[in-house]
């Protein structure tokens, strides 16, 4: 019977594991896989300058460690700003997809991960400040956030393929947030929900809106302009503007 059930479940897994074992377990190098998944479509001098960077600087301490990461991480992005600061053990895929205004921000812990095949990555405008252990993940989506936009740490802002998660300007977004840019399908119970995924809408934080800690905004909402969600709120619709919303699911309370 175990082995029965073993082989079956080694047929599924190939068909319809999750996503990253699926890319792990192509055939091809583990080189090739190593730099498909955090360089991406970039050369071997590309790959032993990353490698150089993060092993000799990304955990520096101190105002040394400061000084040499805003020199030497500079041209692993598309685009660095002045007076970029960047914390310690950055985690970092497909930077040269991620694009950075002036005056930013990163605490120490954070994940930037552009990855895709056909997608635009990560846009920060200027003065944004992303703190300690927040996450901005695309998988093949977008993340464009606009400038004087402050997001606390442990954030999570992950948009799936093809979609995108935009900040307008002027955004305060609590600790321990979740904004979840992705829906599954899950009527097919013999297959897992993350490989069957729907197509995604996006989500869309308008100007001068706050996000209180704890928030969970799910895929296809759109937050109006100078909206407060209150904390531990999970968004499942649309927030209209000037708008004080709470609750699970969360509902206007009153006009602001």
């Amino acid at each position: 019977m175990y082995s029965e059930n073993s082989q079956e479940m080694s047929e599924i897994d190939h068909e319809s594991g999750p996503g990253l074992h699926q890319s792990l377990f192509k055939k091809e190098s583990n080189l090739d896989k190593y730099r498909r998944m955090v360089i991406g479509d970039q050369g071997w001098l590309k790959v032993l300058y990353f490698e150089f960077v993060i092993l000799f600087f990304s955990l520096i301490p101190g105002a040394l460690g400061l000084v040499c990461r805003k020199l030497f991480y500079r041209p692993l992005f598309n685009q660095v700003g002045k007076n970029v600061i960047f914390g310690r053990n950055l985690t970092l895929r497909h930077p040269h997809k991620i694009s950075i205004g002036d005056n930013v921000i990163f605490d120490d812990e954070c994940l930037l991960d552009a990855k895709g095949e056909s997608n635009s990555g990560i846009r920060i405008g200027d003065y944004v400040t992303i703190g300690r252990f927040t996450s901005l993940v695309c998988k093949n989506g977008d993340i464009e956030i606009g400038p004087h936009v402050n997001i606390g740490s442990t954030v999570k802002i992950i948009v799936a393929d093809k979609g995108k998660i935009t900040f307008g300007s002027n955004i305060d977004v609590g600790s321990n947030c979740h904004f979840s840019g992705g829906s599954y399908d899950y009527s097919n119970s013999e297959r897992l929900p993350s490989t069957q995924r729907l197509t995604t809408e996006g989500i869309i934080v308008d100007e001068f809106a706050w996000i209180g800690a704890g928030v969970i905004v799910l895929d296809g909402v759109h937050i109006g302009r100078k909206s407060i969600i209150g904390a531990g709120a999970v968004v499942t619709q649309d927030i209209p503007a000037k708008s004080i919303a709470s609750g699970v699911p969360a509902e206007v309370k009153r006009e602001r």
